[in-house]
């Protein structure tokens, strides 16, 4: 049996972890971690004034939610998700979302259509802010819209695998994404709260998937042909 004191250690480790995970998480959403940059275990675990055990969980971490790839010799890297990773990533929010729309929808109330509109109204203001502080929290902004929905359905399953989901879409947007316009339609959002406050489930989960095509739409998931050293230079 455990002792109480190795038993405290051992959650203090967990919450370390968890807060470390959801601080590089959330600079993968905000897109101030660009895809592909290096995480050595010391750096994270200087930053956040821990062991480098720590920071090699939280980053291990990470790498199972597939924000994260870790390389034998090389160290952790933020993800560079491949056109066909985008793809999927898509495809699973177009099975999944309207699922957790219907949830959400059984079980919403007057309270939490009133802070899904007080995020709408954070997130329209902060469009029409300059600067990249504003622009990062757009960004969070709309993504917290989908995370709302998912929170507000009841299953925390979900709500976590919805959370993989929008920091994966995040990366995929960073890489692939060919407009300057917020990540998720501001207007979208709106209509699937009214549609949602009307009752009208199926046109609610008809935005949605529209809401998502439109995402994936700005995408630029072509095939690039890799080029050798001569043929770089010949362009």
């Amino acid at each position: 049996m455990k002792s109480a004191a190795k038993a405290l250690s051992e959650d203090t480790a967990e919450t370390g972890t968890q807060q470390i995970r959801d601080a590089i998480r959330d600079a993968i959403v905000e897109r101030r971690l660009s895809p592909g940059t290096k995480l050595s275990e010391s750096d994270v675990g200087n930053l956040f004034n821990v062991s480098r055990t720590l920071a090699r969980a939280a980053l291990q971490a990470l790498s199972y939610e597939g924000l994260v790839s870790v390389e034998k010799n090389r160290g952790a890297f933020v993800a560079y998700p491949s056109p066909d990773e985008a793809r999927q990533i898509f495809s699973a929010r177009r099975l999944v979302e309207p699922g957790i729309l219907r949830e959400a929808a059984a079980r919403i109330t007057p309270i939490d259509i009133k802070r899904m509109k007080e995020l709408l109204l954070e997130e329209g203001r902060l469009m029409s802010e300059r600067g990249q502080t504003a622009r990062r929290a757009e960004i969070k902004a709309s993504g917290d819209f989908h995370l709302m929905l998912a929170e507000v359905s009841g299953n925390a399953i979900m709500q976590r695998f919805m959370e993989e989901l929008v920091a994966r879409s995040s990366l995929v947007i960073a890489l692939y994404g060919q407009s300057t316009a917020s990540s998720c339609g501001h207007s979208e959002h709106g209509d699937i709260i009214s549609a949602i406050e009307t009752k009208d489930l199926d046109r609610a989960c008809q935005l949605m998937l529209h809401h998502i095509a439109h995402i994936e739409a700005d995408l630029d998931l072509r095939e690039r042909k890799s080029l050798g050293l001569k043929e770089a230079f010949e362009l």
